[in-house]
């Protein structure tokens, strides 16, 4: 049976006003990017201090105001207009554009999806002037006392678009995006101070500096200037300078790595990508880099518009530029203290495992992944296992476990052949499949509370998953503006985390969870806790702990052979392929 045919729609414009909405979605697409313009147009109006004041997390209300050049009061009406621009003259082309955006086309953008208010007073003049729009149209002029400067008030934001607003995450989740909007933007001009509050709550604030590395501990934290090493060096079309974080200081997600280019904070996957070469043979694959770059170039070498926020760019000769990146960075990191000498072992041709090149490397502690000098490289017998009671149907698959590798790969004899299992990745599987069934994290209540120190975005994910971070075995207090005591752990069959896993933890919760899971919220949520709960590599397991994982793995249907993100639990290799290795047929 054919199918009814659908009527046809002819082809009509649309209104106005519509085609307003829908072009503010290129620019305003939630809070942090409404916050991102202000700022940029702040920086832009050379000002010198910036305050960012938030009410629901940016949904019911923003606050942008500063100590900026201003606007004239018979400029006010072009500055909310679109194709309105002090930035341009009229018949420039856009590529000779060299400040951070156009503030007419923001403030339209934002106008014709919120209620706006903006209030400005130049130096010299008397007092402010306002104007108020709703939905895109003008409804109010108004004068106003205020120190020279300009404030923007953005209220319910997409309040005409129920539709878009019906998709923004919560007031939280949406407050950590702002702050972090914020620390890019201020690491793109660290000579202006920025400031972000949240219902008269202090998230951030960072003072004007010239130094990068200053600017970098403002946001990743003040063990960051100790941490890091310098980056400067010549590059294709212009200069690079930048702080990067020893390994030592990795994180679990590549958010860390700032990238600005012509005092514009970017998104650069190239440049990002350079950057983790650089550090290929001191990093495990699931660590990121931090720090600050910042690339001076000739704006002809420079397309700021392939994206309507400029958030991404796109270089003339990427491959050279980030060829140059790459060796700049790995040159900074060999001549780094207490990081040059690992890499250099590692990276040093001719050498092979085993060799006395590989027995000096000296890479960082307690980073996971990270290979260890094989002179430290055993393979620890294993105490006897306990017998395990006798159990129902389906009967459990007897291991004998031979030996623990690096305090990581458990070696296993099983009836058919040999087992190797990765003690992180299968304990992480357990808990997270435990979690999904409902059940809970086990606390650990610390003899002493251990303080940790949290970036200002670290802190906003907290606000945002208390209750998260509080189901995954955490009881925290805040500690002065940018530090928590830690007074409980998760723990997991007689198992503690270390109280520094939770900035990683806050860092993929903001993020929504471990990035490379596919599934829902739920499922993302319970597999980032699982990873931070889990046994982890280096730590030494007491027999019955093993048995007591062996055994849980082998109840595990078959087709789960990975961790949540996708590493594999275990590798079996029956003995069929042990005799085909030594050319034997078999007993």
């Amino acid at each position: 049976m054919s199918a009814t045919p659908t009527a046809r729609r002819p082809i009509r414009r649309l209104l106005p006003a519509t085609v307003e909405r829908i072009a503010a979605g290129e620019v305003v697409e939630r809070p942090a990017s409404v916050v991102k313009e202000l700022l940029e147009n702040s920086i832009d109006a050379d000002a010198t201090t910036v305050t960012v004041r938030l009410v629901g997390g940016g949904l019911d209300r923003i606050e942008v105001a500063d100590d900026g050049g201003g606007i004239p009061a018979d400029e006010l009406g072009l500055a909310v207009e679109r194709h309105a621009t002090s930035k341009l003259a009229p018949d420039s082309p856009v590529e000779t554009i060299d400040s951070l955006g156009f503030r007419g086309e923001a403030l339209a953008a934002i106008g014709a999806v919120a209620r706006l208010r903006l209030t400005s007073r130049p130096p010299g003049e008397p007092a402010a002037e306002g104007i108020a729009v709703l939905g895109g149209a003008v409804v109010e002029r108004f004068a106003a006392a205020r120190a020279p400067g300009t404030t923007v008030e953005v209220a319910e934001l997409f309040f005409n678009t129920p539709a878009r607003r019906k998709f923004l995450r919560s007031p939280g989740a949406e407050q950590v995006e702002i702050v972090r909007a914020a620390e890019r933007v201020y690491l793109s001009r660290p000579s202006v101070a920025v400031r972000v509050e949240a219902d008269g709550r202090e998230l951030f604030a960072a003072p004007p500096t010239d130094r990068l590395a200053d600017a970098g501990a403002h946001v990743l934290g003040p063990a960051f200037l100790a941490a890091s090493f310098p980056v400067r060096a010549d590059v294709p079309g212009g200069r690079l300078e930048g702080a990067i974080g020893l390994p030592a200081t990795a994180a679990a997600t590549s958010n860390l790595l700032f990238v600005a280019v012509n005092g514009r904070g970017v998104v650069s996957r190239p440049i990002a990508q350079a950057v983790r070469a650089a550090f290929s043979e001191a990093l495990g694959r699931s660590r990121f880099p931090v720090g600050v770059l910042r690339l001076e170039l000739d704006p002809a070498t420079v397309d700021v518009n392939v994206h309507p926020t400029k958030r991404e760019v796109r270089f003339a000769r990427e491959r050279e530029l980030t060829e140059a990146i790459r060796r700049a960075v790995r040159g900074a990191l060999l001549e780094a203290p207490a990081a040059g000498e690992a890499v250099r072992a590692v990276g040093r041709p001719g050498s092979a495992p085993g060799s006395a090149a590989d027995e000096s490397i000296l890479p960082p502690p307690d980073v996971e992944g990270t290979p260890r000098p094989f002179a430290q490289r055993t393979l620890t017998p294993a105490a006897p296992l306990p017998s395990p009671a006798p159990t129902a149907a389906p009967a459990v698959r007897r291991f004998e476990l031979l030996g623990v590798l690096d305090a990581l790969y458990w070696v296993a004899a099983t009836e058919d052949g040999l087992t190797l299992v990765d003690q992180h990745a299968a304990s992480e599987r357990l808990l997270y499949d435990a979690l999904l069934r409902g059940g809970a994290v086990a606390r650990q209540q610390l003899v002493e509370p251990v303080t940790v120190r949290l970036t200002s975005a670290q802190r906003a994910a907290w606000a945002a998953h208390a209750e998260a971070v509080r189901s995954a075995g955490f009881e925290i207090d805040a500690f002065g503006t940018l530090a928590v005591r830690v007074r409980s752990v998760p723990a997991y069959r007689g198992r503690a985390a270390r109280a520094d896993a939770l900035p990683d933890l806050l860092l993929e919760l903001a993020d929504g969870g471990r990035p490379t899971l596919p599934d829902g919220l739920e499922e993302r949520t319970a597999a980032t806790i699982a990873c931070h709960a889990a046994i982890r590599a280096g730590d030494a397991i007491a027999p019955d702990e093993l048995l007591r994982v062996l055994e849980s793995l082998d109840a595990l249907p078959e087709r789960v052979r990975s961790c949540p993100h996708g590493r594999p639990i275990l590798v079996r290799l029956p003995r069929a392929r042990l005799d085909g290795w030594f050319l034997r047929r078999g007993p």
